[in-house]
């Protein structure tokens, strides 16, 4: 049975909420099936109905797109990437627009703004890391493994027809693996649509993915904080804060959620993909981005796994807010348009 993960889920709770404008309730919902991760979202409503009429409607858009994205499972009338990964090596596989364009984001961004750090068809190699991590005994891969599965990892042969819709596979041992970009999009667009429905005072966090719809309802700013990675006995909970205030995202990439330890070595699930293993340079890197236009899980995925100075390139040619984390948790570096402050 596969772990449910709360990366960043202390976020939420960080501080005591002030008093909301009047008629504003402040409540919350939690969700443990989606992403393989929990899910919770804080939001203000002026009624126990209106607050149920609005998560329901986005849980529903939740549960959308994690069908949408999900590499291990069939759902009956949807074409997800699962059928996409199952059939694209054979033919091409006519998709909806909306799958369409985020695979189409997301070859076009990992390419351009990350120097392929993100390639959402490596597939190949992620699965290898992912059965090696789930296994009963896990341990790091032979490298004639890794080698033979960077084989086949080519963004190229991603074949996207616009005027069609499809997808198809020029390698048919390529696989489609979304995980860098999926629930930091999810959020976004999941939160812009709840926004648009009238709930303009929530705070959504997917795993370490936290997207506001706008402040809380008296108009001051929600306040997130930045886990501490190596959090032990008389260590703070908390590196940093940031006020989040509406349409803004805190997205934290880390290796101590997924992971597994072997002869006292950490094998992150994050991986490098200039060498098919577990990047090993930060402990975390956390991404403020206002507005977030849903590609801040893919930079923070990306920064994660460069070497320091091409993570800091990165990070000033795409003009990011970020804070990195070394190894044994204590602040590397952060930009200069980091909003963050000491917990």
């Amino acid at each position: 049975m596969k772990r449910l993960l709360a990366l960043g889920l202390a976020l939420l709770c960080l501080l005591p909420l002030t008093a909301c404008a009047p008629q504003q309730t402040l409540y919350s919902a939690s969700w443990f099936d989606m992403f393989d991760t929990v899910t919770m979202v804080q939001g203000y409503a002026a009624s126990q109905q209106e607050w149920d009429t609005q998560t329901a409607a986005l849980h529903d858009d939740l549960v959308h797109y994690h069908r949408l994205f999900d590499i291990y499972h069939h759902y009956d009338g949807l074409v997800n990437l699962y059928d996409v990964n199952a059939r694209a090596g054979q033919e091409p596989v006519q998709v909806s627009q909306e799958l369409f364009d985020f695979l189409q984001l997301c070859k076009t961004s990992g390419e351009t703004l990350t120097g392929s750090a993100v390639n959402i068809a490596a597939g190949a190699v992620l699965s290898l890391w992912h059965d090696a991590r789930e296994s009963e005994n896990p341990a790091p891969l032979a490298d004639s493994a890794i080698q033979e599965a960077l084989q086949h990892c080519n963004l190229d042969d991603l074949l996207l027809d616009a005027d069609a819709l499809t997808v198809a596979f020029a390698d048919p041992a390529m696989t489609l693996d979304v995980g860098a970009a999926a629930k930091g999009y999810t959020a976004v667009q999941a939160g812009k649509a709840a926004q648009a429905r009238g709930l303009d005072h929530a705070l959504l966090n997917m795993g370490g993915n936290v997207y506001t719809t706008g402040p809380k309802a008296d108009g001051s700013a929600w306040r997130v904080g930045v886990e501490n990675p190596r959090t032990g006995e008389n260590e703070p909970q908390y590196v940093q804060t940031v006020e989040l205030t509406g349409g803004d995202s805190l997205i934290i990439s880390g290796d101590y959620q997924r992971y597994f330890t072997y002869e006292g070595r950490r094998y992150a699930h994050l991986i490098d993909l200039s060498t098919g293993c577990p990047a090993a340079y930060y402990s975390s890197v956390a991404v403020y981005s206002s507005p977030d236009d849903g590609l801040g899980d893919l930079f923070s995925t990306a920064l994660f796994c460069l070497p320091p100075a091409q993570s800091r390139q990165t990070a000033a040619e795409n003009g990011l807010a970020v804070l990195w984390l070394d190894t044994d948790g204590a602040v590397a570096a952060q930009t200069d348009s980091w909003p963050g402050k000491a917990a």
